[in-house]
């Protein structure tokens, strides 16, 4: 690791103290204060490996926690059908189908091939569009974007750790279930605007590379954007940087480019 990152790291946990006042650090457990500022660090040196057995629990604990539909479900059978022809692997790891039932608009992919997607997802879009957002969520996979949130979803850690070390039962509660707030954290973070930016590309490309159609990626942000009007959703989908409409209008563009 470069070591200008490690100071800046260091910096930053050092700043967070700081602002908690001095009254907030009284009685802390000098051990645990000393993990927030590791933790932070440990987050931009994890292997790939580590990556992968968290994205491994996380996944699992999302599962735990939502309806998942049965292998004879219409919703199963139906994105066996639409994921015919994409990607059995992604960087190595085998895509792990599995779809929720719930009305949330969302969907979303792990380092280990874990994606997931919301029947309320599937029941606004057509197949076209289905299978362009989910070469979206495999693009962020492919290009590094799904490590980098699980990092971010780590470093986020590290501020429980410091108001667990200040004795806050409910966060240290929080604390033994670490898998489950992964999950959260990860599905709840934003993608950069370059990073969707690039996914979208990506999934262009992959149904371009695949002899699907594309439009679907042109109609489904149309829909996304129409959804988003007036919404105060926090999915990944709908809070979207760069807005829908805008990128609506990059993929009709590359259409109508032919590339």
């Amino acid at each position: 690791m470069h070591h200008f990152r490690l100071h800046f790291l260091a910096a930053a946990a050092s700043a967070a103290f700081l602002l908690a006042g001095c009254e907030t650090l009284q009685g802390i457990d000098t051990q645990s204060l000393a993990n927030v500022g590791g933790t932070a660090v440990k987050a931009m040196s994890l292997s790939d490996g580590d990556i992968v057995t968290m994205s491994n629990e996380s996944c699992t604990a999302m599962d735990g926690k939502n309806k998942v539909a049965a292998s004879s479900s219409a919703y199963v059978k139906r994105l066996d059908r639409v994921v015919k022809g994409m990607p059995a692997t992604i960087n190595g790891k085998g895509a792990d189908y599995k779809v929720y039932l719930t009305e949330d608009v969302n969907a979303w992919a792990m380092a280990n091939g874990c994606i997931r997607v919301y029947s309320g997802l599937m029941d606004l879009m057509d197949d076209d569009e289905l299978r362009g957002v989910i070469g979206h969520e495999i693009g962020h996979v492919a290009l590094g974007h799904s490590k980098t949130r699980m990092q971010t979803a780590y470093a986020a850690s590290a501020a429980r750790g410091l108001a667990a070390a200040t004795g806050n039962s409910a966060l240290k509660a929080l604390s033994e279930s670490q898998a489950g707030e992964l999950a959260e954290k990860f599905v709840n973070a934003q993608f950069s605007q370059s990073q969707e930016s690039a996914a979208d590309d990506y999934s262009f490309d992959l149904l371009t590379e695949r002899k699907l159609e594309r439009k679907g990626l042109v109609t489904s942000f149309q829909k996304l954007a129409k959804l988003n009007e007036g919404s105060a959703s926090g999915s990944s989908l709908m809070s979207s940087h760069p807005p829908s409409a805008a990128r609506a209008a990059h993929m009709q563009k590359r259409l109508d480019k032919g590339a």
